[in-house]
């Protein structure tokens, strides 16, 4: 019996999410890793932990509607329309593959952009300014790739979504294992499953990217040198962005297939 339109995709999303899993499994830390290990202060840990956290709670509070003001929500909502009539219409694999493309260029154009900006701090020691920086360019990057897939972003269920999300992309060997399967079921189950608060999953994202970008914003904090740091900015920015392509792909699929028209 041959495969529907959306069965091989779903197989096709399965192949990259592997792909994406060994990638990240298969990196062994570098030389320069083990070498800042020995140079970090504890205290900055718990600086960067504390900075992430604020950043979040900060950005959530008030800062989403002003993310929301530097693109068009009503472009996002008009072309996602488009491309679902299209889809009903077609139902081909043209069709599905079109969100995802959508997705994916979004990562691209605003990866770049912290690049640049990651950099430039690097130059005058900004760590502190630049988390703040770099969570605003991923929370807005992770907005419009939910709106490429008709997904809103101001929910507290989607913001719990969005940071399991940017917490399982940046785990390591085990525990990302653990954590991509956590968010796999929840989609599975829906949103609503979730029983955490907001607040947890802020404190464990924070440490997430505490722990990740710990080496990169300690080397950040050196001037001139630190623009190596910055540029830090851009290896995680695409990992995660990679990731919750995957991820709100995935969403779109399950959502497609409960829906049963293809």
């Amino acid at each position: 019996m041959s495969k529907t339109v959306l069965e091989k995709e779903i197989e096709s999303l399965r192949r990259a999410e592997r792909r994406f899993l060994k990638k990240q499994l298969n990196r062994e830390p570098t030389q320069l890793d083990l070498f800042l290990e020995e140079k970090v202060p504890e205290k900055l840990e718990a600086t960067l932990d504390k900075a992430f956290s604020k950043a979040f709670h900060l950005i959530f509070s008030k800062g989403s509607s002003i993310i929301s003001k530097t693109f068009s929500t009503d472009k996002l909502i008009d072309e996602f329309e488009a491309d679902t009539a299209d889809l009903e219409e077609l139902g081909g694999g043209r069709q599905l593959r079109r969100f995802k493309r959508r997705a994916s260029f979004t990562g691209t154009a605003h990866t770049l952009f912290s690049t640049v900006t990651g950099a430039a701090l690097g130059f005058v020691g900004g760590t502190i300014p630049d988390i703040a920086l770099f969570i605003t360019l991923l929370l807005r990057n992770i907005y419009k790739i939910s709106m490429k897939y008709g997904y809103a972003f101001d929910t507290e269920e989607e913001q719990k979504f969005i940071l399991r999300v940017i917490e399982a992309a940046l785990k390591e060997g085990d525990e990302m294992l653990a954590a991509n399967k956590e968010v796999n079921q929840l989609i599975r189950k829906g949103l609503s499953s979730d029983t955490s608060t907001v607040d947890e999953r802020i404190n464990e994202a924070a440490v997430a990217l505490g722990r990740a970008l710990l080496l990169m914003k300690f080397l950040q904090k050196i001037p001139v040198v630190g623009v190596i740091g910055g540029l830090s900015d851009f290896v995680y920015m695409e990992r995660i962005s990679d990731y919750a392509v995957l991820k709100y792909q995935r969403r779109f699929l399950v959502d497609q297939l409960k829906s049963g028209r293809h």
